[in-house]
C-alpha cells in the first residue's frame, strides 16, 4: 500500500519500506511530457536522507522547468534571445540521479547506518558510530561523502594518533568510519571510492602488553575477598577462577548461575542489556574454589533483582567500564604493577597451561577463538571434562 507522506517529508511517497520522489508536472508544460506526474525511487528508506534528496530534486526541476519555459516561443522577449541561448535552452537536459553523492552528507550516513544497520543493537554501536564521525568532523570538516578524499583518510588517521589514541583504538575508529562509508555506498548506490579502505597503522602502538597475575597474588587476592565478603569482592573472586570478561561476569543475571545441579556453572548468554563479544563467548563455565563461594553468596543476596550485580544494571546497558574503574582501583594494592581485572583473564589461561589442559579446552572455557575449520565443528567438550581441569587449577 502506497503510503503519501508529503507533510513530513515533502514530495515524496512510501512504499514497502522505500522512498519515492513525487511531483505533479505544471499545467503549462504538460506539453513536454508523456505523464503528468514525475515519480523516481530515492533508493532509501530513511526520512531524512529521503528529504534531503526530495528537495535537491525539487530544486533541480525548478530551475528546469525556467528553463523548459524559456524555450517557449511565446514567451514574451523569447525573439530576442540570441541564437545560441536558444540552442542551449532547447538542449537542456534533466536528470534527477545525476550526482547524487555529491549531497549525501556524513550525517545522513551516519543516521542510515545506526538506524538500519544497528537495530537491535547495543547502544555502544550507536555511540562508537557517533564518535567515529565527531572525530571526522573536527579532523577534516563536514562534508558530503563525495567530497572527502584520500589525503582527508590519512589525515584523520594522523589526528586520531595525535589525539593520544592507542593503536588498537585507532583500528576500531577507523573501522567505524569506514563501515559507515561502506554501508551508505551500497545503500544509496553511489560511484564513490571508500577512501578509508587500505590505510596503513601500527596497531600495536602504545598498547602495553597485558600482565597475568601470579597464582600466589590470585590467592591473596582472593582471601581478601572472603575477608570482606561484599558484591564488589564477589564479582572479583566469580572472575578470579572463570576466566570470565568483566562485562561478561557484571551482566550476569542469577538464573544464570545455576547452582542446583550435578555440576554447578555459569550458563554465560548474551542479554539485551549486555552481548557478549563474539558468537564464541557463549558457554558454560564450571564454578570451582573462590568462584564457586562467590556464586553461592550471590544466590543469597538481593532478592529484589533479577541482576546478580544490581548497582551495574541499573540502566538498560551494563556498566562494566563502572566496575572496572571500582574493582582495579581495589586491586591495585594487592598486585603488581599494570595488572588488571583483565589480567585475570590471561593468568587464567596460564593456569590452564600449568595443568596441562589440553589446547582446545581451554579455549571453550574462556571463550577463546579456536584456529582451525575442524574447530568449529560438534558441540564441544562436555561440562564435566571443563570442570575436571577447572577443579585442578583451583588447587594450584
Amino acid at each position: 500500500m502506497t503510503k503519501l507522506l508529503t507533510k513530513k517529508v515533502p514530495y515524496t511517497f512510501n512504499r514497502a519500506g522505500y522512498y519515492y520522489f513525487s511531483r505533479r508536472v505544471p499545467a503549462d508544460l504538460l506539453s513536454h511530457y508523456s505523464y503528468p506526474r514525475i515519480v523516481q525511487g530515492l533508493k532509501t528508506r530513511s526520512a531524512q536522507t529521503a528529504k534531503s534528496r526530495a528537495l535537491v530534486a525539487a530544486a533541480k526541476l525548478d530551475e528546469y522547468w525556467s528553463h523548459l519555459r524559456m524555450t517557449d516561443p511565446n514567451l514574451i522577449g523569447y525573439s530576442l534571445l540570441k541564437p545560441g541561448f536558444q540552442a542551449n535552452f532547447q538542449n537542456t537536459k534533466f536528470d534527477m540521479s545525476t550526482g547524487i553523492e555529491n549531497f549525501i552528507t556524513l550525517s545522513e550516513a551516519l543516521e542510515t547506518y545506526v538506524t538500519q544497520k544497528g537495530a537491535g543493537k547495543p547502544k555502544t554501536f550507536k555511540a562508537a558510530a557517533q564518535r567515529a564521525c565527531t572525530y571526522l568532523v573536527d579532523a577534516c570538516g563536514a562534508k558530503t561523502l563525495a567530497e572527502y578524499t584520500r589525503t582527508d583518510a590519512l589525515g584523520y588517521r594522523d589526528y586520531l594518533i595525535a589525539k593520544g589514541l592507542v593503536g588498537s583504538s585507532v583500528g576500531r575508529v577507523i573501522s567505524s568510519i569506514r563501515a559507515i562509508f561502506n554501508f551508505a555506498i551500497s545503500e544509496y548506490a553511489l560511484d564513490l571510492k571508500n577512501p578509508f579502505i587500505g590505510m596503513y597503522f601500527d596497531k600495536s602502538a602504545g598498547v602495553g602488553k597485558r600482565l597475568p597475575v601470579p597464582i600466589e597474588d590470585i590467592l591473596k587476592v582472593q582471601q581478601q575477598c572472603r575477608l570482606i565478603d561484599d558484591d564488589l569482592r564477589w564479582l572479583v573472586a566469580l572472575i578470579s577462577n572463570t576466566g570470565m570478561r568483566l562485562a561478561e561476569g557484571s551482566g550476569l543475571l542469577k538464573s544464570d548461575i545455576i547452582l542446583e545441579a550435578d555440576i554447578p556453572h555459569i550458563s554465560l548468554k548474551p542479554h539485551p542489556w549486555r552481548p557478549l563479544k563474539t558468537s564464541g563467548s557463549q558457554r558454560d563455565i564450571p564454578l570451582v574454589g573462590a568462584s564457586l563461594w562467590a556464586a553461592q553468596r550471590l544466590s543469597e543476596s538481593f532478592p529484589d533483582s533479577p541482576y546478580a550485580f544490581p548497582r551495574y544494571n541499573r540502566r538498560d546497558t551494563t556498566n562494566s567500564n563502572s566496575a572496572s574503574a571500582a574493582l582495579n582501583k581495589w586491586l591495585h594494592q594487592y598486585v603488581p604493577e599494570g595488572c588488571t581485572m583483565h589480567s585475570s583473564r590471561h593468568s587464567m589461561r596460564d593456569r590452564l597451561r600449568a595443568v596441562e589442559c589440553p589446547s582446545d579446552v581451554i579455549d571453550q572455557i574462556g571463550g577463546w577463538a579456536t584456529e582451525g575449520v575442524g574447530q568449529g565443528y560438534g558441540k564441544g567438550y562436555e561440562l564435566k571434562i571443563c570442570a575436571n581441569w577447572m577443579s585442578l587449577v583451583a588447587q594450584k
